[in-house]
């Protein structure tokens, strides 16, 4: 039987950004994209999209369902080609890279994939360890003490360490995911809907513990999300997704008052009115 998680530090709700508000100002962003337009055949899922992640924050990027919000993250991964626009990660051209100088910002980046995505085959140390042994050159001894360091981090007992990821909970691969996308010592952490299938106290803990982890290692996190309660507690700034592009973005306080369609059905609608008073 799965462990329960440890018990993780619990944070307050009131935010600050730690990041410059000037755009395009070099050094203030992580994510820099202009004219982003990405597409499948006939189909164009994003339509010359421009949206900037400041260093510090905690960005939400929401839309509806199939408008595109894992293609963008796939696409500054370089998972998914673009057919037009420009990219920029931390200044850096994703187009002009050479390849090492891509796996060297790589390793700048963490990613936590939709269902944690763990290798089935390995222990929870050996999932953990993956991007070491990818991109560090560590003796066994020091990885293994590295990733117990992880497990810790993210909440895990340590006996964790061993099971396979058929023995975990939902919650604890969800753990076991961010602790190895956290293997590397990351500056920008992507989130691919971290709390979908957790139930309601996972997922408070879940966001509990990004939010702590984000103040206490200075992350950027730049995290795609249908998870009103998420974008409540935790995130500086949201963009939302409409028509192939950003619709509107700011601070929880300028969705509700946006008069974007789709935002204002997202923000008003009956799931939102318990948290915003009806509005």
């Amino acid at each position: 039987m799965a462990s329960d998680p440890a018990p993780v530090p619990q944070q307050s709700q009131t935010r600050s950004l730690k990041t410059g508000e000037t755009d395009g100002q070099k050094g203030q962003l992580a994510i820099r994209a202009r004219g982003v337009t990405v597409g499948f055949g006939d189909r164009v899922i994003l339509n010359g999209l421009d949206l900037d992640v400041k260093r510090g924050e905690v960005l939400g990027f929401v839309g509806g369902s199939g408008t595109g919000k894992s293609v963008l993250t796939r696409t500054i991964l370089g998972l998914i080609q673009k057919r037009a626009g420009k990219i920029e990660v931390f200044d850096e051209d994703l187009d002009t890279l050479t390849r090492d100088q891509h796996r060297a910002l790589e390793r700048r980046w963490g990613v936590l994939f939709q269902q944690g995505a763990l290798f089935s085959g390995l222990s929870v140390l050996q999932n953990i360890q993956v991007p070491m042994r990818e991109y560090l050159h560590l003796s066994h001894k020091l990885m293994d003490e590295l990733a117990m360091l992880k497990i810790e981090m993210v909440g895990l007992k340590t006996d964790a360490a061993d099971k396979m990821p058929s023995e975990l909970s939902g919650g604890m691969i969800k753990r076991v995911a961010l602790a190895r996308a956290l293997a590397l010592d990351p500056e920008l952490l992507f989130l691919d809907e971290p709390t979908s299938g957790l139930d309601p106290i996972g997922a408070a803990d879940f966001d509990d513990l990004i939010a702590t982890l984000q103040k206490t290692l200075g992350l950027t996190v730049f995290m795609v999300t249908h998870d009103l309660d998420s974008l409540y507690s935790i995130c500086d700034r949201i963009a939302a997704l409409a028509g192939g592009k950003v619709a509107a973005e700011g601070t929880i306080q300028e969705m509700l008052e946006s008069e974007q369609p789709w935002v204002r059905s997202y923000f008003h609608g009956k799931r939102a009115s318990r948290m915003n008073g009806g509005a």
